[in-house]
């Protein structure tokens, strides 16, 4: 994204084709990557397999409506969702926002505005450093201790979240077992070595299960690692 080291995810949910592709390319050309899913009743399956910064969502849909898949988008995930519709009653607009939408801009849109928008909405729900960061395919949403990897999703503890996020955020680093201890720190009550060894077990047993057996190096008598 210009201005940016993050690479935003937008999935737009459009029936319409020529405005899709039409936004598609005004959103790649301006640094975004774009998930085009199928409009089908599989679209939140979609949804999580490719874990999106922000949702652009039409109401009129073949399946269901923009309200529909906005309420089941809630159910498991707080992403910004911008609904972009035809439809410009006041009525429209209440219930996008009644049933958990960020913004709603009204076709035709002015695609300077639509940009600013984006990014507006971006800024507020996005840290600096993102909500989701990546490292050799695996992503981890560090809103909802998730973690997928090539479409899999597994859910983590707390301690084993803290373990991945760490080690993610210094990978190529050595992380010696002290300091992965402190990190497990929680309600003044500080984990013994043998918690850490069960936590990074688990932790190593649940990214085998979705196809990372090796992801985390142990160095004997050092640490741990993330190549």
């Amino acid at each position: 994204m210009k201005g940016s080291d993050i690479l935003y995810k937008i999935m737009v949910i459009e029936d319409n084709e020529k405005l899709k592709d039409k936004l598609k390319k005004l959103l790649v050309q301006y640094g975004y990557s774009v998930i085009d899913p199928p409009l089908d009743k599989h679209i939140i399956n979609h949804f999580k397999e490719s874990m999106p910064h922000l949702v652009l969502l039409d109401i009129n849909l073949p399946c269901f409506d923009g309200f529909h898949f906005c309420r089941e988008i809630r159910k498991i995930s707080n992403v910004p969702i911008i609904f972009v519709t035809s439809r410009s009653s006041s009525m429209d607009e209440v219930m996008g926002m009644t049933v958990g939408g960020d913004d709603f801009i009204t076709k035709p849109y002015n695609p300077e505005v639509l940009l600013a928008r984006i990014g507006a909405v971006l800024r507020r729900s996005y840290s600096a450093t993102s909500d989701i960061i990546e490292h050799n395919g695996l992503a981890l949403n560090l809103a909802n201790y998730t973690t997928v990897y090539e479409g899999n999703s597994i859910d983590l503890s707390k301690n084993e979240y803290k373990i991945l996020y760490y080690l993610m955020k210094n990978r190529g680093k050595l992380i010696s077992r002290d300091d992965l201890m402190k990190q497990l720190w929680n309600d003044d009550v500080f984990l013994d070595d043998n918690t850490l060894t069960v936590n990074i077990n688990r932790l190593r047993r649940k990214l085998k299960d979705i196809g990372l057996s090796n992801y985390i190096l142990t160095k004997h008598g050092q640490g741990y690692i993330i190549t």
